[in-house]
């Protein structure tokens, strides 16, 4: 009986053009037109005008032409601050004759262009809802219950932008194009949590967005971008229709240093080899972390999303042993506040 079955790929990377690792995937034997996504870390800034996410992303468009790949979702994320290692995770799926056992399932899909007035509005939620929706019946998840991990490159606002949508008699939720950043991925992140079933999208007002923390994901990654104007999805979970030895769990820290939640969910999982790990970071909008001041927040030379990054990939690769780890910064909505959504991906020994 056929199935699909997920591979996955982590690959270093020696800057935002080196696709290099890739390529000698394909020299090797892997088939091009397998690749599903890639989600990468550069070593830009992370924020409005963090160029090394743009750059990289016509990098591998440039790639993946040259071989014939087409609909690949191509989600960079910036920042690499601490000793977080830049690296692409490549997602790969294809259809093999094999009995259907539980195992990974890769689902993507993009929503149309957003007009910039939506942006940290709740039309973006049901934007951003619909396009899970449609990435979860391309992974063949039909129970939210078995959804794991969402990732979306979301837009933010530019000058330009803002000008253009004024000139249209419309107004944006901000003209400060780093705030534009935090609106997008909470509003994002929203989304999420209203596909899944986390929260009903009646309670959700355009006021609560990046207002009311207590609503939130558990399953959500966000990250902005000037690259894009519309939303790129990636959803991560288990599916009875796919096979393979790659399985996924997840746990929400609390705060930062919450490394008895994601213990608790490598406990889970079988015992194997860790294929990927991926995370949220935010410093915690108290200014403290179990009593004791932070100063992320207060910091006028480092954006906050810098030190969260750095911070969470510390905690995480202590943990792991490992440094090529997926942390993405600004957690609005994804976690509580202070803390986030950590996937953990394990290749494991055997298979049912």
């Amino acid at each position: 009986m056929p199935s699909q079955r997920a591979a996955l790929y982590r690959v270093s990377a020696s800057g935002p053009a080196d696709v290099s690792g890739v390529e000698a995937l394909f020299e090797h034997g892997l088939d091009p037109k397998t690749v599903v996504a890639v989600l990468g870390k550069t070593e830009g800034n992370g924020c409005v005008n963090d160029f090394t996410r743009g750059y990289a992303t016509s990098t591998f468009e440039t790639l993946f032409a040259r071989h014939g790949v087409s609909g690949a979702s191509i989600v960079m994320s910036g920042g690499t601050e601490g000793a977080l290692s830049p690296h692409w995770t490549v997602f790969c799926r294809e259809t093999i004759d094999a009995e259907p056992e539980r195992a990974l399932a890769i689902g993507v899909s993009r929503t149309p262009d957003m007009p910039p007035e939506d942006l940290g509005r709740r039309g973006q939620i049901e934007l951003v809802a619909d396009g899970v929706r449609e990435a979860m019946t391309n992974a063949g998840i039909e129970d939210v219950d078995g959804v794991h991990f969402v990732q979306i490159k979301c837009p933010l606002l530019t000058l330009s932008r803002v000008g253009e949508t004024e000139t249209r008699g419309k107004t944006t939720v901000t003209r400060d194009t780093l705030k534009s950043m935090g609106f997008s991925r909470g509003a994002s992140a929203l989304g999420v949590a209203v596909a899944l079933g986390e929260i009903d999208l009646d309670a959700i007002t355009d006021k609560d967005i990046c207002s009311r923390l207590d609503l939130y994901s558990g399953r959500a990654s966000t990250s902005a971008g000037v690259e894009l104007v519309d939303h790129e999805i990636i959803v991560l979970g288990m599916s009875d229709a796919w096979s393979g030895p790659l399985v996924i769990d997840h746990a929400v820290m609390k705060d930062a240093i919450d490394t008895s939640s994601v213990r608790a969910a490598r406990q889970r999982l079988p015992e194997g080899t860790l294929a990927a790990i991926l995370a949220k970071a935010e410093p915690d909008p108290t200014g403290q972390v179990r009593g004791r001041r932070h100063t992320m927040l207060d910091d006028s030379d480092i954006s906050a999303t810098r030190h969260a990054r750095a911070f969470v990939g510390g905690v995480l690769a202590g943990m792991f042993g490992m440094t090529d780890i997926y942390v993405s910064g600004g957690a609005e909505h994804q976690g509580p506040p202070g803390g986030g959504p950590v996937a953990i991906i394990v290749e494991r020994s055997t298979t049912p």
